[in-house]
């Protein structure tokens, strides 16, 4: 894999100073992954969507498509690339103040997969007014889950698969349900028989887990700390409760058809800071290799 890493130095505005800072970013710059940027200087740090540092550097630019992170006590962020992440983005890590160091980046983009799939009942490819109350129980259950933040180092002992079989459908895939096109995947689907037991892929404490929801039916969903979780739906049934602490490996549940499901699998998920992205860039958290790259302080 060849990665594009373009560190420009502007002098605009008198704004920029030509010292040069350095960060280490370990994983793939594609869409749909999951990297680490570690900066001992670092206390936040922002991602900013289709803007190179140029046009950061303008002072009447106020950016629109940007997301924080937090960074852990020994420097350490966790970034993670949706599923339509533009080719260009721009990582500012700032010490204390606003003043910081900025890190343009060339996003390699991802060949998505269309999969159509058929015999699914109408009303759950378009669901009625009677499901109303249900979908919008689920969509606030798991808006809620999604948007938990807690300072936790949970993800530093790794991930393993929750369940061993057969890929059935890949993240940022898109599904025509009956032909009727679907929002693309935001999770990896493992077909296993039904009643398998489903592990927790790393330690953490569960955040939720709720039963009969119209989509994901019966799920379970892992903090583990950091903004970042884990999701497991179709479950024939959960094994644990919200507030548990699992260990990575715990059986969390059962594999299931349950909610919008063919068949019986594991809908396994990621999403951290409320961006889905590839579930099984978790499993090599502690081992990505990593590059160092320039970048350009911006500051007064």
């Amino acid at each position: 894999m060849n990665y594009k890493v373009i560190c420009l130095t502007i002098c605009s505005l008198g704004l920029i100073t030509s010292t040069a800072h350095a960060v280490d970013i370990c994983g793939e710059l594609k869409q749909g992954e999951l990297v680490l940027i570690k900066d001992s200087n670092a206390k936040n740090m922002t991602l900013f969507s289709g803007v190179g540092i140029k046009k950061l550097s303008d002072a009447k630019y106020k950016p629109k498509n940007k997301k924080d992170y937090k960074v852990t006590s020994d420097g350490v962020a966790l970034l993670a690339f949706h599923r339509d992440t533009p080719s260009t983005v721009t990582i500012g890590s700032y010490p204390l103040t606003d003043a910081g160091t900025f890190y343009e980046l060339q996003i390699e983009p991802t060949q998505w997969d269309i999969q159509r799939v058929d015999g699914v009942a109408p009303s759950k490819v378009t669901p009625g007014k009677s499901h109303e109350a249900e979908i919008l129980r689920e969509q606030k259950d798991v808006g809620r889950s999604l948007t938990h933040y807690v300072a936790g180092n949970y993800w530093k002992n790794g991930f393993i698969l929750p369940v061993e079989g057969r890929i059935s459908g890949h993240f940022g895939n898109q599904r025509i349900f009956n032909g009727t096109p679907k929002s693309p995947h935001s999770g990896t689907d493992i077909a296993a028989p039904e009643g398998t037991p489903v592990k927790a892929s790393g330690d953490g404490k569960v955040i939720l887990s709720g039963k009969n929801y119209f989509y994901t039916g019966n799920m379970v969903i892992i903090d583990h700390g950091q903004g970042l979780q884990t999701i497991y739906a179709h479950l024939k049934e959960a094994k644990v409760k919200e507030g548990d602490i699992v260990k990575q490996g715990d059986i969390i549940g059962l594999v299931g058809k349950t909610g919008r499901a063919t068949g019986p699998h594991l809908h396994w998920g990621a999403s951290l800071n409320n961006v889905r992205f590839r579930p099984h860039s978790l499993l090599d958290i502690n081992n990505k290799k990593c590059q160092t790259i320039n970048g350009t302080y911006m500051g007064e």
